[in-house]
């Protein structure tokens, strides 16, 4: 009798090769990285939940950005203004309304979703170079506006957030916050997740790919190019309130055309078009000025410190390491870090036969 002994992993429904978790050991993997990650605050300082509460609110604003850049194939140079409007719409729903900060939060994802619509309708009959300058024109117009509009963000001198607070517990330490941001987190990246596995999902991914074929089709190119400029606002209008009640003080000055660099960079070092690369590229971008500035202290007082002042030119460094890092991976891996650890887990999959 002969025993066939399968040579692969086989899917044999369409149900199986949408799932989100392919084994249950990924899912069990998944569930212990919560987990682990809901322990932090018992285990770390106050600088390093600083660190993971600023990763939690980026990486939800970037994730925004990748459904836009690397799921539909949509250039975007604004998106931090899009994180500021959420940055200041959800105090002043709190402040001028009354609204509890639980809710002004989301709501301000909705805001920033109306205003992302209302940029994204002229935006998506456009493509390439010249879609790219109307997003920098939306960038410089929002900035303006949160500079100017002293109503809604205070102008120049900025706006105070209340702290979040939840059936009369105040999250206003960050040991308490950092698990309001790890909720958010959670929930926007498993949303992010369902959504791709739907047809507007894949529709999204379609007009990336070839947009002449998906038209073909039947896929309404204006609408889901639309589509995915108000999903990109909303996950960038949660992760600005996220941020604007964790500093309890939002200022226009924090959300320059910068910042939506800095999203642009932690989308391409990650992986284009990956949900996972988005954390991973937001985990990179900000531990390197970490990196830099551990460096920089180790050289302090040495001949190259000396020679080059590194301690007074460590803002200059940090940004200049950013964008060589941008470089150096659109050059040597752009597919991303996603990429390359799914190289790895192939790799130690089929271990000593990995070639």
């Amino acid at each position: 009798m002969t025993t066939l002994i399968p040579a692969g992993d086989f899917k044999t429904s369409y149900a199986a090769d949408t799932t989100i978790f392919p084994t249950a050991t990924s899912r069990n993997f998944a569930i212990a990285g919560v987990v682990l990650l809901a322990l932090c605050p018992l285990v770390l300082d106050k600088y390093w939940l600083s660190i993971m509460i600023q990763i939690g609110f980026l990486s939800i604003a970037a994730l925004g950005l990748n459904i836009l850049v690397g799921f539909t194939g949509q250039i975007s140079i604004g998106h931090a203004a899009f994180f500021g409007f959420g940055g200041f719409a959800s105090p002043w729903l709190s402040n001028h309304f009354g609204i509890p900060v639980a809710l002004s939060i989301p709501l301000a994802g909705v805001m920033t979703t109306a205003v992302g619509l209302i940029f994204g309708i002229p935006a998506a009959r456009l493509k390439g170079l010249y879609l790219a300058i109307a997003t920098l024109a939306a960038q410089y117009i929002i900035e303006d506006f949160l500079g100017r509009a002293e109503w809604f963000t205070g102008g120049v001198a900025g706006t105070i957030a209340e702290p979040f607070s939840l059936f009369g517990f105040v999250f206003d330490t960050d040991e308490r916050y950092f698990y309001v941001v790890l909720a958010w987190m959670v929930a926007m990246y498993v949303l992010a997740t369902n959504l791709m596995r739907t047809r507007d999902g894949r529709a999204l991914v379609a007009v990336r790919d070839h947009y002449l074929s998906a038209e073909m089709m039947g896929i309404n190119l204006t609408k889901y190019r639309t589509m995915s400029f108000g999903i990109s606002s909303f996950y960038a209008g949660i992760g600005g309130a996220l941020y604007a009640h964790y500093l309890q003080f939002v200022s226009v000055e924090g959300v320059t055309i910068l910042l939506s660099i800095q999203f642009l960079g932690m989308i391409i070092i990650g992986g284009l078009g990956s949900i996972m690369g988005s954390l991973m590229g937001t985990v990179f971008m900000v531990l390197l000025p970490e990196l830099m500035g551990a460096v920089t202290d180790a050289l302090a007082g040495g001949a190259i410190d000396r020679a080059l002042n590194l301690k007074d030119s460590l803002s200059y460094l940090r940004e200049m390491a950013i964008g060589l890092a941008i470089i150096l991976f659109l050059i040597f891996e752009p597919d991303g870090l996603a990429h390359r650890w799914k190289q790895v887990k192939a790799y130690w999959k089929l271990y000593p036969f990995s070639h």
